[in-house]
């Protein structure tokens, strides 16, 4: 939109103004620092959660990811806003941030990553403050690393972080209890599938058009498929996990190590290793991605916790031991 793209022109001497405070200190850890915003940090802290910590508070984040990534995909391919470094030519990015920025420009996806999944955490441990505390100043700092490195001005990270908000404050009350959760997740997960589809749906609607370039087009075609694959797993997950398995995320802390990362390791077997298989057996890279992120949903959320009962009875003696005396000696310190 024509109106979109003028302000961000308008926030270019912002991020000018970014880059001549800069130094290399700063260029190293915002470079760093913005890695927190990616796909795969949410992927890894919602299934930590949904596995390990607590089963609803890993809905919660999950969920709102998604319908997250959802709206924020389907903003950037409506309005069209170019980048920075398109707007303005003569601007460029820091390092190597401008290759990991795809798609248009606003709103910011990696900002809304952050404020999505920290902000879940933060809202649904308030009484912890420093778990608020910590998730805000994550949030804080992935944001202005967007407009820092270059790639994104306030117009899109703003944006972002008031859509995330107004997620969190909707979805928050209906994972409060259980009672509310089982009511709510079904029509949650329900709307999000049609939701995807309907993206996918306007991504396919425009193919063709001449304001869209192939980069801009692919990235957002991919994201339709991701998201697509990703809410009709959870319409399975939801199923079996309610018909079937109720698993319990309870275990001895070596207990939920060894099941996360021998999860992990599945989950990115599955991501990496069946994108060609997938992709040669059904001849379309799009439709082998919807599979892929199925399987992906499918496996964390209703095959994998079928083994969390197990996990759930592991005793290592050594270990338990050793935990024992841990905590005696800060019990008694206390």
């Amino acid at each position: 939109m024509d109106f979109l793209t003028s302000i961000a022109e308008w926030c270019m001497p912002f991020l000018y103004f970014l880059r001549d405070i800069g130094n290399p200190v700063f260029d190293f850890f915002f470079e760093t620092v913005t890695h927190l915003g990616e796909e795969t940090v949410f992927l890894v802290i919602s299934i930590i959660f949904f596995w390990c910590v607590n089963k609803r508070e890993g809905y919660f984040i999950l969920l709102s990811g998604l319908l997250g990534t959802l709206i924020n995909q389907a903003a950037k391919l409506a309005c069209r806003v170019p980048r920075p470094w398109v707007i303005d030519t003569e601007f460029q990015p820091i390092g190597n941030s401008k290759i990991e920025a795809t798609g248009y420009s606003f709103p910011s996806g990696h900002t809304q990553n952050t404020a999505t999944t920290f902000g879940c955490i933060a809202a649904y441990n308030r009484k912890k403050r420093w778990v608020t505390v910590l998730s805000v100043v994550i949030i804080v700092l992935v944001s202005f690393s967007r407009m820092y490195l270059g790639v994104h001005t306030p117009l899109d990270v703003i944006t972002s972080l008031l859509v995330s908000l107004g997620l969190i404050l909707i979805l928050r009350p209906w994972f409060e209890t259980e009672e509310k959760f089982d009511k709510a997740y079904p029509v949650i997960v329900i709307v999000s599938v049609v939701l995807s589809a309907a993206f996918l749906g306007f991504v396919l609607l425009v193919k063709g058009d001449a304001t869209i370039d192939a980069e801009n087009y692919n990235s957002a075609f991919k994201n339709a498929c991701t998201l697509l694959g990703c809410t009709v797993g959870l319409v399975v997950v939801w199923f079996v996990d309610t018909t079937y398995v109720n698993f319990d995320t309870k275990a001895p802390w070596y207990a939920q190590i060894i099941k996360a990362v021998l999860g992990f390791a599945i989950v990115l077997l599955i991501k990496s290793g069946l994108s060609a298989p997938l992709t040669a057996l059904f001849g379309n890279e799009y439709v082998a991605r919807i599979i892929r992120y199925f399987l992906i949903v499918v496996f964390a959320g209703a095959v994998w916790p079928l083994t969390f009962k197990k996990f759930g009875e592991m005793k290592i003696p050594a270990l338990d031991n050793f935990s024992a005396k841990i905590k005696s000696k800060f019990t008694k310190k206390a």
